[in-house]
């Protein structure tokens, strides 16, 4: 089955809007923090609103679709789903304007929540179709090509943001009001409700076909979901991978100022740097979903990484950044290279193999000081990029008919990135254990991401699902 390439593309915009705004909220917790005089355990509650609105709004649409006696996005349809999340994320950012104003900070959670909200609907559907939309064999480099144009968002998003709050208002500390913060947000809502009609409107399909796998049968349509461990120890996963990713980012910045002596003014830029790490995992793991020859690839995926990394330098000239400090990083990449090319494309293996080099970045992180520290905790970025699809694509393998649930239960456990930000703020307190040794939480994340990507290789095999032989057969 080919790709339907014009339908992929307008499917993967989506995936922009995502990144844009959650990387965007590393910007505003520092600014909250130091404006509204709060505790760093507080300031994540702008993560925990965000990221546990994933979770709600999976538990709308399992309650829903049980009510309503079927699934659904079966019953509405995959593309007016996405373009009714685009509509309620828009309904959340006209928040801003009135928590700027009254500079509410439970006025600007909730707006970040109901985007949220929208965006959990719209991953259920998009994630799903992503995968099915092509050959089933390159789903998780399909998805990790959605998560690249994902990190684009995420890459610009703080830069934009950052932009707006300080550069519209100069000197950092003569911020008395947040009034600069609603704009970027409202123009944001603009943009998904044109994105939603142009949805409405495209090739799209409003009806996927998934195939029934090699596990829920016919005959065993009646078992429960939970019944298949590759999908409920997946949730876990997914619980910790969201919650690794969002934790190291979203504490940086108060490391950077305590550690690094980098003003909050200045952090946007290594921000950046942090999600376009994760755009450069991404984009070089999607190499493997174009039909092309062993060594074209083997180019590729060296040659895609630096030229993702130059997105990276590219935002930051045309932002004013100087761009001496972060020339260095390029050595760090070659590590994700390697990792990359180590794994094969099988899944499994990537995930144990990211997941040694997050571990190994955060032990460095935590045991050096000043830029070296700060690139060690910024290059999780890189092993966290494609952890998404390769737990996504596990964790959906072989559910056939209950791919839609499965995919429901998973987003459902982004809240991860909520309650381990949170987590990990509180421990980052001086009289707890300090920023520093905080990021600790991250390798306990790590560890069990290495287990589940070992333990789901042998259940897979044991259910007659083996990536290897996908992989080999697709060459």
């Amino acid at each position: 089955m080919q790709t339907n390439r014009s339908a992929f593309v307008t499917l993967i915009s989506v995936f922009f809007f995502w990144g844009f705004v959650a990387a965007s909220n590393d910007i505003l917790i520092p600014v909250f923090k130091e404006k509204l005089n709060l505790e760093q355990w507080q300031s994540q509650m702008i993560s925990f609103a965000f990221y546990v609105a994933y979770t709600v709004g999976s538990i709308i649409y399992v309650i829903a679709s049980r009510l309503s006696g079927g699934d659904i996005l079966n019953k509405i349809g995959y593309k007016n789903g996405i373009a009714l999340g685009l509509v309620i994320s828009a309904c959340g950012t006209l928040l801003f304007y009135p928590a700027a104003q009254l500079v509410s900070f439970p006025l600007m959670i909730t707006g970040l929540f109901i985007v949220a909200l929208g965006f959990s609907l719209q991953q259920t559907a998009a994630n799903p179709m992503a995968i099915v939309i092509g050959s089933p064999k390159n789903g998780a480099q399909r998805l990790s090509l959605a998560g690249g144009i994902n990190n684009i968002g995420t890459t610009i998003g703080p830069l934009v943001v950052g932009f707006a709050i300080f550069g519209s208002v100069g000197d950092h500390n003569a911020l008395t009001d947040l009034s600069a913060v609603k704009f970027p947000y409202l123009i944001l809502g603009l943009a998904f409700l044109i994105v939603a009609v142009l949805f409405k409107f495209s090739s799209l399909p409003n009806k996927i076909d998934i195939p029934t796998g090699n596990v829920a049968d016919s005959a065993g349509e009646t078992k429960s979901i939970f019944s298949y461990p590759q999908l409920w120890m997946g949730m876990i996963a997914i619980f910790v991978y969201v919650g690794v990713e969002v934790s190291t980012a979203s504490n940086l910045p108060d490391y950077m100022k305590q550690h690094a002596c980098i003003k909050t003014e200045n952090t946007a830029p290594y921000i950046s740097l942090f999600w376009a790490s994760l755009m450069i995992g991404r984009w070089t793991s999607s190499v493997g979903a174009f039909d092309i020859s062993r060594s074209t690839q083997l180019i590729l995926r060296i040659v895609i990484p630096y030229a993702a990394f130059g997105v990276f330098l590219l935002a930051n000239v045309i932002a004013g950044h100087d761009l001496t400090p972060f020339y260095p990083y390029s050595f760090v990449i070659l590590i994700m290279i390697g990792a990359d090319m180590l794994s094969k494309g099988n899944p499994a293996r990537q995930l144990l193999i990211y997941s040694a080099c997050g571990i190994t970045a955060l032990i460095t992180g935590m045991l050096t000081s000043g830029l070296v520290s700060v690139y060690a905790f910024i290059s999780v970025g890189l092993f966290c990029s494609t952890l998404w699809p390769c737990i996504y694509t596990l964790a959906i393998s072989g559910l056939g008919k209950k791919t839609n649930q499965g995919s429901s239960y998973l987003i459902m456990m982004i809240m991860g990135g909520g309650f381990i930000s949170l987590l990990q703020g509180w421990l980052a307190g001086p009289d707890i254990i300090g920023i520093n040794l905080s990021y600790i939480v991250g390798v306990f994340c790590f560890l069990y991401l290495a287990f589940y990507g070992f333990k789901t290789k042998q259940l897979l095999k044991g259910q007659g699902i083996d990536f290897d032989t996908k992989v080999k057969a697709g060459h």
